[in-house]
């Protein structure tokens, strides 16, 4: 990862310091001319879906690169996790016997985790953090009609078997569970997204800065081995269901519901979020959580009918611990979503599966100087009306952008989703005319 841009223009001129980390891919080889590995950062940056030779399927499923870039911005960039995570250093202060024996299993299972990844004294120590890291995603497919006799289904790309990508880095920052930014910017789109403890927000190029329902949630992110204190607090309260076999691992698999309450206080009128479950799966061997899966589902509300649904499960692999400053940290992963949508008739059923392939670059703890000042919401930051921009039901994804501009979308279709939030999925003309899910 490259922070720093060297001055092509200038021999003698200062590099520039890069907001977000520009991943090393994106410069050409040292056998190349510096004004040719310029030119390639500059391409990367400046996203021109019109001008270059796009894969035909991706043309016909996504309508072109940029719509695809902003569906997985808005999917996987910065998801948020179903509840709020307390901040408390005594994970575990009841006896574990006074509890059901699914539930006392589990809080075993996580004194286990909190020993695994460094014990209750490292953790205690960590005020704050730092990570940095790359990550290549993409749309591996999409079928429409599911269940149907008219079932179609067509590949995009595959991350294992070398189908591309796009390319991006991405910066944290947090200061307890409650306050936390990320920036992350592929192929030259940018996303924004951050807490300051009393609301979550998120920023687009193609959206003004909005805030989500309901309490503000840690970012999911956080909980992919990048915070043991965090994911131990969330799993205090879980449930064991049982056994998995992942990779030849053995695990004990946990299992976290978000409560009827915090449902409500995310839907609206005209959307209900009906459940959001959260399963973590951990070793058996070491102790240390190995996959992380939840799944979501939410039911868009429309007259005369039960509406459509949309369901959204991620899994995501967890690998590569290293030990930094006493702390196990996962240095690397890989998540798969799935978007379903039905209800209805079957021929209006569609799935997009989606991956992201990530790795950690950097990681720090107890960042000197990291104020709650840094974590301010935008000043343009939007609050989401109950009712806001209800996406119509027979609206299916993917769609195909009717303007096409790099630096602000109007008139989509369908432009991006965020899967936790049920935030905005397009932007029109006007702009009171949001979307969302």
């Amino acid at each position: 990862m490259r922070k720093l841009c060297p001055n092509y223009d200038l021999p003698d001129g200062l590099e520039t310091v890069l907001e977000v980390p520009i991943p090393e891919e994106m410069f050409v080889s040292n056998k190349t001319s510096n004004h040719r590995s310029w030119q390639n950062m500059k391409s990367w940056m400046t996203l021109k879906p019109n001008t270059e030779q796009q894969r035909p399927s991706m043309v016909t499923v996504f309508g072109g690169r940029n719509t695809e870039i902003q569906l997985l911005l808005g999917v996987i960039g910065a998801p948020l996790i179903p509840l709020p995570i307390n901040h408390n250093d005594n994970f575990i202060t009841k006896n574990i016997k006074d509890h059901p024996i699914e539930a006392s299993m589990a809080k075993y299972i996580v004194k286990q985790y909190i020993a695994a990844v460094g014990g209750e004294k490292a953790l205690g120590c960590i005020d704050s953090m730092y990570a940095m890291g790359k990550v290549k995603m993409a749309a591996s497919e999409f079928s429409a009609g599911e269940g149907s006799v008219n079932s179609k289904v067509v590949k995009v790309r595959n991350l294992r078997h070398g189908g591309g990508g796009e390319v991006g880095g991405f910066v944290l920052w947090q200061k307890r569970p409650e306050l936390w930014c990320l920036e992350l910017v592929v192929s030259g789109c940018k996303i924004s997204a951050g807490s300051d403890g009393k609301v979550a927000w998120r920023q687009t190029p193609w959206h003004h800065s909005h805030a989500s329902r309901g309490p503000p949630r840690p970012l999911r992110r956080f909980l992919q081995g990048l915070d043991p204190r965090s994911t131990a607090n969330l799993f205090t309260n879980s449930v064991c269901v049982g056994e998995k076999t992942i990779d030849d691992e053995d695990c004990f698999v946990l299992k976290l519901e978000a409560e009827p309450s915090a449902l409500r206080a995310r839907s609206s009128t005209n959307l209900e979020i009906i459940r959001h479950t959260v399963w973590g799966c951990f070793s058996q061997r070491t102790g240390l959580l190995i996959q992380l899966e939840d799944s979501h589902l939410l039911r868009i509300k429309s007259p005369g009918n039960d509406g459509v649904f949309w369901e959204t499960t991620m899994e995501s692999s967890i690998q590569d611990y290293r030990t930094v400053d006493g702390i196990n940290i996962a240095h690397a992963g890989h998540t798969r979503v799935s978007l379903f949508r039905f209800g209805e008739n079957s021929e209006s059923h569609s799935r997009t599966r989606m991956e992201e392939v990530w790795t950690i670059e950097e990681v720090d703890f107890n960042i000197k100087g990291l104020s709650t000042d840094c974590f301010l919401p935008p000043g343009d930051l939007k609050k989401e009306e109950e009712g806001f921009g209800i996406v119509p039901s027979d609206v299916r994804l993917p769609f195909k952008l009717r303007n096409d501009r790099s630096s602000r979308v109007h008139g989509s279709k369908i432009v991006a989703i965020d899967v936790d939030e049920c935030d905005d999925i397009s932007s029109s003309d006007d702009d009171d005319d949001d979307e969302l899910f």
